[in-house]
């Protein structure tokens, strides 16, 4: 068995939980090995479909009468019905059908058929309980109906029936007593039977005072009926059908909220008295009364960040500028003989001309020139 792979441990584990739970799908199948029950638990069959509704409806029986509904032919229905009360149980995703149809993983599949028959055997030993627990009250209560039935006591049975009120007789009283301190025991509390039958002495005895007092614990039960039925409204969603809009509330969802809860609570105050509760406890530092050192600071701050801004917005303008000026002398806007040229082209071009018509006229000779001046000179 040690060298067992988890799988195998796990398929033995809740083959055996289906056996000991009396599952009616797993008995005369008599597996004695651990691969023949992985196949059983892990492959898409419509036996092992089958048990996986027996385990639901174990948890939840509402769901019995849903899958009763519900053809053979409509196996996708069943398997997202089945995925929703997974996805309810918090055991799986809304879209896990692989992991209820078999094909998901066998380690994913076993652990959670394992997570439900856990829920199942919890739900077991409770309803186990309460059935021993019903049982001796009836046993106690078969006592008491023979010993008030018995021939020699109808007459005082007639009497207890009267509306006189007249004290119970000393032998009903005994068996009573007795009755109710074996009871008692049994849940803890020793005191209530002499409290039962002396309150029944008590008012038999008052007389006159025995109408009043069926008036008030009439009048109390009245309003505790109301009170009753007032909680029953506020607790509708639980019994609702797990189908509907009101099934994340369900009993089943609301107990593993509740265990979660717990867990993350127990998980919280270990790590708070471990780690944090030293810090928790410190004395809060004393803050300074010299607030105009941070009035300062602050306004310096505000400052630096303004003389920042303004040197960005420099920069940006510096960079159109550059930008403008380099479209200018590397874009063709200027005509010239029939052709668009850029502003250094056309200044190069007049600088050139400019410079022949200086070189043409500085060539000519001197009297010319002096001739020629004289004859731009302005008239006076």
């Amino acid at each position: 068995m040690a060298g067992d792979s988890k799988e195998q441990q796990l398929s033995l584990r809740v083959y055996n939980t289906l056996q000991s739970l009396g599952c009616p799908l797993v008995d005369g199948l008599y597996l004695r090995e651990a691969d023949s029950m992985q196949e059983l638990l892990c492959s898409p069959s419509l036996h092992r479909t089958d048990i996986l509704k027996w385990i639901c409806t174990s948890i939840c029986p509402s769901l019995r009468e849903k899958f009763s509904t519900i053809k053979a032919s409509q196996n996708e229905v069943l398997i997202q019905e089945l995925t929703r009360f997974g996805n309810e149980m918090m055991l799986c995703k809304t879209n896990d059908q692989d992991l209820i149809k078999g094909l998901a993983p066998p380690l994913l599949q076993l652990v959670f058929l394992e997570q439900l028959l856990t829920v199942v055997q919890a739900d077991s030993s409770i309803n186990s309980r309460q059935k021993s627990s019903s049982g001796d009250d009836s046993v106690k209560n078969d006592d008491l109906l023979g010993e008030l039935m018995f021939p020699d006591h109808l007459s005082d049975l007639d009497m207890l029936l009267s509306p006189t009120c007249n004290p119970w007789p000393a032998h009903i009283r005994e068996h009573l007593i007795r009755t109710q301190s074996a009871h008692n025991k049994m849940n803890g509390n020793h005191s209530k039977s002499s409290d039962f039958i002396n309150r029944s002495d008590q008012h038999s005895r008052l007389g006159s005072h025995g109408e009043e007092s069926l008036s008030e614990a009439k009048a109390l039960l009245q309003s505790t009926q109301s009170t009753l039925e007032e909680l029953h409204k506020e607790c509708e969603f639980l019994q609702s059908d797990s189908s509907g809009p009101a099934a994340v509330l369900s009993p089943c969802v609301l107990k593993v909220a509740i265990s979660d809860m717990s867990q993350l609570m127990m998980a919280f105050g270990h790590i708070y008295n471990t780690d944090f509760k030293g810090y928790c406890q410190r004395t809060p530092p004393a803050l300074s009364s010299r607030t105009s050192v941070f009035q300062s600071v602050h306004q310096l701050l505000h400052t630096c960040n303004k003389e920042l801004e303004a040197l960005k917005q420099l920069s940006e303008t510096s960079s159109s500028l550059t930008q403008t000026v380099q479209q200018l002398q590397t874009d063709r806007r200027y005509w010239s003989s029939g052709e668009k040229h850029t502003l250094p082209k056309q200044l190069e071009e007049l600088k050139n001309r400019y410079v022949a018509f200086l070189s043409l006229h500085q060539s000519k000779p001197e009297g010319h020139s002096h001739g020629l001046n004289r004859n731009l000179q302005p008239v006076a």
